[in-house]
């Protein structure tokens, strides 16, 4: 049991190399880029699953929602036992289960137990997510972080923007199952990559107690939030099911705040939320997936409805996670090094107003479309290292899980309003053509936009690193 309990060390000569730091930010982008993928790839298996299981469209959405509402319930919980029990234990770990579901899924007789292995599956994925942040914050020297930060959020968006093309080529050549079992061989390597790569758990957090009420209050919120933004989305649910779905997330959220303070072993620690710095950094992540996502729903949609290939829509809306990756992964080295946290998330909130502003203004046609993508691209990948830099910056070592699925869940919940808001805005859209759906969605971009402008300058101009004094991880 010892073995199964216990963190394995990295061989020294590994540890000891000087980008041992690296060779850890590459393996957490394995389940970053897993996790993520998986989160989109499954979309387009929708038609063979229906024909296959003789199923209607709204009973084959919840093999998603399955998975994502797993997935947001437990971000935060998993950081807290992380935190408590080792990062690089339940990470490993997060491997194991997502591989194994994974193949259970591809193995599927039917769609119920398809949805059940899905849910499986998001346990394996919010592992993985809720320590990624973690990992890459306790692994980074200091002055590295953002760095490896940045390659991380790259690897996240490039899984979510690849999973509907990846999908479409493993769909029509070798069927739905092997949107599962591709995970097989991946996550193979990424639990011998773990192993060797990752470090342990040098601080950990004394909390070993759980709040249960609280607990099941946070996935109420969670789900009932999420079940809501997917009903305004098209989700085949009663049309008071919205009114009543974000009633029940509201008085969860209320019934959170009201035992936050009375709770001997509260999920998030008090003092991390009543940050200022926290809270803006959180609203930062959540804005910036959302402006990220909503144009991955609204461009294919708008320009094949404009009679547009797919195939060109698809090559427009790559410039996106091309520019996010790019400036995410080299933005470091081409800014000054003297820049710090502040000054980049406000240079990137600027470029997103700006490039926000000017999709919304120009005409919608692949030809202005691909340039501004490319522009709003970079400047989220300006803003999202920093922006997340912030945040781990002001959360204490031996709680850098927690403080990791907080960042994780801003994400999550930015991508589901992403998509939500878009959707509903192209949806809403009366007989008499008056109404300009992609305008409008692209004005609900740009006024998220102002939004993420006024978080960035909320940060302080200094901010307490954490990470100073830290010990060497193993």
């Amino acid at each position: 049991m010892s073995v199964l309990t216990r963190e394995p060390a990295r061989p020294a000569g590994l540890r000891d190399r000087p980008n041992a730091w690296l060779l850890a930010v590459g393996t957490v982008c394995f389940g970053a880029f897993m996790g993520q993928l998986d989160a989109s790839i499954v979309t387009l298996t929708y038609g063979s699953l229906g024909a296959e299981f003789d199923s209607s469209l709204a009973g084959v959405q919840w093999v998603s929602l399955a998975y994502l509402l797993t997935l947001a319930a437990l971000l935060i919980p998993v950081g807290r036992l992380a935190d408590a029990y080792g990062r690089k234990l339940l990470y490993l770990y997060g491997f194991v289960v997502f591989t194994a579901a994974s193949l259970a899924c591809a193995l599927a007789p039917d769609l119920g137990w398809l949805i059940v292995f899905r849910v499986v599956q998001g346990v394996g994925a919010a592992l993985l997510q809720a320590n990624s942040v973690a990992l890459i914050t306790t692994s980074a020297p200091p002055h590295r972080r953002r760095a490896g930060l940045g390659i991380q959020a790259a690897a996240q968006a490039l899984g979510l923007a690849l999973g509907p093309t990846i999908g479409a080529l493993l769909v029509s050549s070798l069927g739905w199952r092997w949107v599962f079992g591709i995970n097989v061989p991946i996550g193979v390597l990424g639990v011998a990559a773990g192993v060797f790569l990752l470090p342990r758990t040098r601080e950990r957090s004394s909390a070993t107690r759980w709040d249960m009420t609280g607990l099941a209050l946070m996935v109420t919120a969670t789900t009932a939030g999420l079940l809501g933004l997917s009903t305004l989305s098209g989700l085949a649910l009663p049309d008071w099911a919205p009114a009543c779905l974000f009633a029940v997330a509201a008085g969860a959220v209320i019934g959170i705040r009201a035992r936050r303070g009375r709770s001997k072993a509260p999920l998030v620690d008090p003092p991390l939320l009543r940050s200022r710095t926290v809270r803006a950094g959180l609203v930062g992540a959540l804005g910036g997936y959302l402006i990220l996502f909503g144009p991955l729903v609204l461009v294919p949609v708008a320009l094949t409805s404009a009679g547009v290939s797919e195939l060109q829509a698809g090559l427009v809306l790559t410039a996106l996670p091309a520019g996010f990756a790019l400036a995410a992964t080299t933005g470091e080295r081409l800014l000054p090094a003297t820049w710090n946290d502040r000054q980049r998330c406000l240079l990137g909130a600027l470029l997103i107003v700006v490039a926000t502003g000017l999709l919304t203004a120009a005409p919608f046609t692949a030809e202005w479309l691909a340039p501004l993508l490319g522009v709003l691209g970079i400047a989220l990948g300006i803003f999202t290292p920093a922006n997340n830099s912030v945040v781990m910056g002001f959360v204490p070592t031996r709680t850098a899980g927690t403080g990791g699925g907080l960042v994780n869940m801003a994400r999550s919940l930015g991508t589901a309003l992403g998509v939500a808001c878009v959707t509903l805005a192209l949806h809403a859209r009366p007989a008499d053509g008056t109404f300009d759906g992609p305008r409008t969605a692209l004005l609900t971009l740009t006024a998220v936009a102002l939004v993420l402008l006024v978080s960035a300058l909320l940060i302080p101009v200094t901010s307490p690193d954490r990470a100073r004094g830290r010990s060497q991880p193993h």
